[in-house]
Protein backbone atom coordinates (compact mmCIF):
# COMPACT_ATOMS: atom_id res chain seq x y z
CA UNK A 1 0.00 0.00 0.00
CA UNK A 2 1.04 3.31 -0.84
CA UNK A 3 1.23 5.65 2.79
CA UNK A 4 -0.36 9.24 1.59
CA UNK A 5 0.71 12.00 3.76
CA UNK A 6 -0.74 15.48 3.76
CA UNK A 7 1.76 17.73 4.42
CA UNK A 8 0.34 21.45 4.46
CA UNK A 9 0.40 24.45 6.02
CA UNK A 10 -2.35 26.10 6.99
CA UNK A 11 -3.87 29.17 9.40
CA UNK A 12 -5.50 28.83 12.54
CA UNK A 13 -8.86 28.75 11.38
CA UNK A 14 -8.73 26.25 8.89
CA UNK A 15 -7.40 28.31 5.70
CA UNK A 16 -4.49 26.76 3.53
CA UNK A 17 -5.12 30.34 0.82
CA UNK A 18 -7.03 33.57 0.62
CA UNK A 19 -9.89 33.41 -1.63
CA UNK A 20 -7.60 34.22 -3.90
CA UNK A 21 -5.14 31.60 -3.95
CA UNK A 22 -2.78 33.90 -2.48
CA UNK A 23 -0.23 32.64 0.36
CA UNK A 24 1.46 35.57 1.53
CA UNK A 25 0.46 34.97 4.87
CA UNK A 26 3.06 31.96 5.29
CA UNK A 27 6.10 34.47 5.18
CA UNK A 28 5.28 35.88 8.62
CA UNK A 29 6.72 32.19 9.82
CA UNK A 30 9.96 32.42 7.40
CA UNK A 31 12.78 32.15 9.68
CA UNK A 32 16.40 32.22 8.37
CA UNK A 33 18.08 28.68 8.47
CA UNK A 34 14.56 26.93 9.77
CA UNK A 35 12.82 24.86 7.06
CA UNK A 36 10.17 23.16 10.10
CA UNK A 37 11.50 19.73 9.08
CA UNK A 38 11.11 20.44 5.03
CA UNK A 39 13.99 18.89 4.14
CA UNK A 40 13.77 15.45 6.10
CA UNK A 41 10.28 15.20 5.20
CA UNK A 42 11.22 16.27 1.43
CA UNK A 43 13.58 13.11 1.16
CA UNK A 44 11.15 10.69 2.98
CA UNK A 45 9.02 10.95 -0.03
CA UNK A 46 9.14 9.05 -3.10
CA UNK A 47 6.95 11.06 -5.37
CA UNK A 48 4.38 14.27 -5.57
CA UNK A 49 0.65 14.56 -6.18
CA UNK A 50 -1.36 17.56 -6.27
CA UNK A 51 -4.48 19.46 -7.99
CA UNK A 52 -4.08 21.47 -10.93
CA UNK A 53 -4.75 24.30 -9.26
CA UNK A 54 -1.94 23.84 -6.99
CA UNK A 55 0.00 22.94 -9.75
CA UNK A 56 -0.63 26.34 -11.66
CA UNK A 57 0.29 27.98 -8.91
CA UNK A 58 3.45 26.25 -7.78
CA UNK A 59 4.20 27.36 -12.08
CA UNK A 60 3.90 30.99 -10.80
CA UNK A 61 6.07 31.54 -8.45
CA UNK A 62 8.97 30.44 -11.01
CA UNK A 63 11.20 27.70 -11.11
CA UNK A 64 10.01 24.26 -10.49
CA UNK A 65 11.15 23.78 -6.30
CA UNK A 66 10.77 19.73 -6.83
CA UNK A 67 13.99 18.97 -8.52
CA UNK A 68 13.35 15.52 -10.37
CA UNK A 69 11.16 14.00 -8.18
CA UNK A 70 8.22 12.31 -10.22
CA UNK A 71 4.95 14.56 -9.89
CA UNK A 72 1.44 13.46 -11.19
CA UNK A 73 -0.90 16.10 -11.37
CA UNK A 74 -4.64 15.61 -11.26
CA UNK A 75 -5.90 17.02 -13.88
CA UNK A 76 -8.70 16.70 -16.77
CA UNK A 77 -7.15 19.52 -18.94
CA UNK A 78 -4.54 20.50 -20.52
CA UNK A 79 -1.26 21.95 -18.48
CA UNK A 80 2.01 22.71 -19.33
CA UNK A 81 4.88 20.88 -18.46
CA UNK A 82 7.95 22.18 -16.02
CA UNK A 83 10.04 19.03 -16.49
CA UNK A 84 10.05 15.46 -17.19
CA UNK A 85 8.93 14.16 -13.68
CA UNK A 86 5.64 16.00 -14.68
CA UNK A 87 3.08 13.30 -15.18
CA UNK A 88 -0.34 14.61 -15.92
CA UNK A 89 -3.47 11.87 -14.58
CA UNK A 90 -7.29 11.65 -15.21
CA UNK A 91 -7.51 8.23 -13.44
CA UNK A 92 -9.30 7.67 -9.78
CA UNK A 93 -7.61 8.10 -6.75
CA UNK A 94 -7.87 4.50 -6.21
CA UNK A 95 -6.61 3.91 -9.98
CA UNK A 96 -3.33 6.33 -9.08
CA UNK A 97 -2.65 4.17 -6.16
CA UNK A 98 -3.10 1.09 -7.62
CA UNK A 99 -0.79 2.63 -10.48
CA UNK A 100 1.69 4.04 -8.36
CA UNK A 101 2.45 1.17 -6.00
CA UNK A 102 2.74 -0.77 -9.18
CA UNK A 103 5.94 1.48 -9.90
CA UNK A 104 7.64 0.78 -6.59
CA UNK A 105 5.82 4.06 -4.72
CA UNK A 106 5.91 3.44 -1.13
CA UNK A 107 5.80 7.47 0.04
CA UNK A 108 3.32 10.17 -1.50
CA UNK A 109 3.27 13.43 -0.37
CA UNK A 110 -0.24 14.98 -1.18
CA UNK A 111 0.44 18.65 -1.53
CA UNK A 112 -2.81 19.78 -2.22
CA UNK A 113 -4.93 21.90 -2.80
CA UNK A 114 -7.95 21.62 -1.31
CA UNK A 115 -10.42 19.91 -3.88
CA UNK A 116 -7.90 17.15 -4.11
CA UNK A 117 -7.18 16.90 -0.19
CA UNK A 118 -10.95 16.45 -0.11
CA UNK A 119 -11.15 13.59 -3.18
CA UNK A 120 -8.22 11.89 -0.84
CA UNK A 121 -10.31 12.39 2.37
CA UNK A 122 -13.32 10.97 0.74
CA UNK A 123 -11.65 7.54 -0.34
CA UNK A 124 -9.86 6.90 2.99
CA UNK A 125 -6.89 7.32 0.99
CA UNK A 126 -4.61 9.60 3.47
CA UNK A 127 -2.45 7.62 6.13
CA UNK A 128 -0.35 10.57 7.59
CA UNK A 129 -1.76 14.22 8.29
CA UNK A 130 1.59 16.53 8.56
CA UNK A 131 -0.31 20.04 9.29
CA UNK A 132 1.48 23.07 10.08
CA UNK A 133 -0.73 25.81 11.72
CA UNK A 134 0.28 29.46 11.30
CA UNK A 135 -0.40 31.94 14.10
CA UNK A 136 -2.46 33.57 12.01
CA UNK A 137 -6.65 34.38 11.27
CA UNK A 138 -7.33 34.69 7.53
CA UNK A 139 -11.08 34.59 7.77
CA UNK A 140 -12.24 33.65 4.67
CA UNK A 141 -11.06 32.06 2.34
CA UNK A 142 -10.11 27.82 0.74
CA UNK A 143 -10.98 25.75 3.87
CA UNK A 144 -7.98 22.76 4.43
CA UNK A 145 -10.85 20.37 5.14
CA UNK A 146 -14.39 20.46 3.47
CA UNK A 147 -18.00 19.59 5.04
CA UNK A 148 -19.74 16.55 3.88
CA UNK A 149 -16.61 14.23 4.59
CA UNK A 150 -16.39 10.74 6.62
CA UNK A 151 -15.20 11.23 9.82
CA UNK A 152 -11.71 10.27 10.71
CA UNK A 153 -9.68 9.23 13.88
CA UNK A 154 -6.33 10.09 14.25
CA UNK A 155 -3.82 9.65 16.60
CA UNK A 156 -1.44 12.13 17.63
CA UNK A 157 2.42 11.04 16.91
CA UNK A 158 4.23 14.35 17.60
CA UNK A 159 3.90 18.05 17.59
CA UNK A 160 6.56 20.49 17.61
CA UNK A 161 6.17 24.01 18.28
CA UNK A 162 8.48 27.15 16.96
CA UNK A 163 10.03 30.34 17.94
CA UNK A 164 7.60 31.61 15.22
CA UNK A 165 4.87 30.41 16.98
CA UNK A 166 4.41 27.68 14.15
CA UNK A 167 2.87 24.71 15.56
CA UNK A 168 3.31 21.38 13.83
CA UNK A 169 0.95 18.75 14.40
CA UNK A 170 1.58 14.75 12.98
CA UNK A 171 -1.40 12.62 13.21
CA UNK A 172 -1.65 8.78 11.84
CA UNK A 173 -5.22 7.75 10.51
CA UNK A 174 -6.31 5.04 13.20
CA UNK A 175 -7.59 1.73 10.95
CA UNK A 176 -11.25 0.74 11.95
CA UNK A 177 -11.63 -2.16 10.69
Amino acid sequence: MVDVVLYIACTLDGYIATPDGGVDWLSQVEAEGEDYGYQVFFDSVDALVMGSRTYRQILDFGEWPYGDKPCWVMSRQPLPQAGSGIHLSQETIEELLVRLQAQGVKRLWLVGGAALVDSFERTGGIQQYIISLVPHLLGDGVPLFTAGRPPRDLKLIDSRSYPSGLVQLHYHRRNHN
